[in-house]
């Protein structure tokens, strides 16, 4: 098992990323496309070779394109999204399956370090993580027939909070803040902590602004200086701004347009009191981070909970008997993605049609019982009904419930009759 890896893989619109770590040692690293340097973004496109079908990927698939040897496909993500089919030489082709090619190609990076068939677990992590992006992973990660099931999907936010707790605990005793820069906006995430919960709620906060682009390409002395001027000056508006009336411990600068021909007064700015740190590979690190978490609970990770807006809020399980003796039976656990909550129970209903759920919110609230009513359940004289339960979100805070009727011994057969219900987590 100390040869098994564990893969984060940061998808994309333009570009991704591959970092991995070992059973044995957690700490991630990532594979970088020229070797010897730390270059690490991999450009999400892909080119068909003309008049046959030869696909490349990354930086090969550009270099083929511009040489005019075939046909670029990008924005290979948001065309997965949109579902609409890509026409390539008079021929379509599914989007899901073009974004299934390219991860599947950029993982034969990993003969760098190891080989795919390694793959103990993996972790896609992406902008935002909603019903859509998962329908879309969940097709691809079925075509890449990788020999694991411990696949997990987690958004950018989610990265970034399992990045930065296993960081020393000094950078983060108060607010942590990205700084995102990417083409035309840049966004700040800012995470804190409700140290008053148990567990810890950890929780992250975004504002998106628009911004210039970056000085690549631009030549001329003093066109690049007045363009680096502007661009310091923007920054330091936004950041005085987003920093304000804040206790911020320490900052990342993510995004290969930061610069330090242009951070000057805005960096001065920030780096009063504050640790800060540069690079563009937090992310993918994160999901690696997020992962090995799963797999190792720490006592961080056992302490701390993330409730980002595609997580589970509040508690839901059952008060129920055993041996004799009242107990609470866990359903579905805060914290987890919306998109993974499952939970099943069987159990004896003594009494009645009608049973109830307790949901307990993480975010202070008082706790809310949920009423459920069997109608039509067979009625059994002096006998319970054995009945099967299953939980599973719809959206980040819709849970469907579905209960079948399993009888009750030979004197009372399953009627299997099934109830459904919906109702609200918040």
């Amino acid at each position: 098992m100390k040869e098994k890896i564990i893969v984060g893989y940061d998808l994309g619109n333009q570009y991704s990323q591959i970092s991995y770590c070992t059973y044995e040692n957690t700490v991630p690293e990532t594979l970088s496309v020229v070797a010897g340097a730390q270059v690490y973004n991999i450009p999400t496109v892909l080119c068909k070779r003309q008049g046959i079908n030869q696909w490349f990927y990354g930086k090969d698939a550009y270099k083929h394109a511009e040489a005019g040897e075939g046909f670029l496909v990008d924005n290979l993500v948001e065309a997965a999204r949109k579902g609409e089919q890509v026409m390539i030489e008079d021929e379509e082709y599914d989007p899901v399956a073009l974004l299934t090619l390219f991860i599947k190609r950029s993982l034969t990076l990993l003969s760098m370090v190891s080989t795919p068939e390694r793959i103990a677990a993996f972790m896609v992590t992406c902008e935002e993580m909603d019903a859509k992006m998962v329908e879309i992973l969940d097709t691809v990660v079925a075509g890449l027939s990788l020999k694991t099931k411990l696949i997990s999907y987690q958004s950018h936010l989610e990265s970034f909070y399992h990045y930065t707790i296993k960081q020393p605990k000094e950078l983060w005793q108060q607010q942590v803040l990205v700084c995102d820069y990417a083409g035309e906006r840049m966004r700040f995430f800012r995470m804190e902590c409700n140290r008053h919960t148990t567990p810890v709620v950890a929780f992250v906060e975004q504002e998106e602004y628009p911004f210039l682009t970056g000085a690549v390409g631009i030549t001329e002395e003093a066109l690049r200086e007045s363009l680096f001027k502007q661009l310091d000056d923007r920054f330091l508006q936004l950041a005085e701004k987003v920093c304000e009336g804040r206790m911020i411990t320490s900052i990342y600068l993510i995004g290969e347009d930061f610069s330090e021909e242009w951070l000057k007064e805005s960096l001065r700015f920030l780096c009063r009191g504050r640790r800060i740190f540069q690079g563009n590979n937090l992310y993918s690190k994160g999901a690696c981070y997020g992962m090995a978490e799963r797999i190792f609970p720490g006592e961080i990770g056992k302490s701390h909970v993330f409730l980002g807006e595609d997580k589970l809020k509040a508690n839901i399980g059952m008060k129920l008997k055993r041996r004799g003796e009242d107990s609470y039976y866990a359903l579905l656990d805060a914290g987890c993605g919306w998109y993974e909550a499952h939970g099943t129970v069987d159990f004896l209903l003594e009494e009645g049609n009608s049973f109830s759920l307790v949901i307990t919110p993480l975010n202070g609230r008082e706790v809310k019982y949920a009423e459920v009513t069997l109608e039509g359940l067979p009625v059994r004289s002096g006998a319970f009904s054995r009945l099967h339960m299953e939980l599973k979100m719809t959206t980040e805070s819709s849970v469907l419930l579905s209960v079948e009727d399993m009888g009750f011994g030979e004197l009372f057969p399953a009627s299997h009759q099934m109830w459904t219900e919906s109702f609200e987590v918040v």
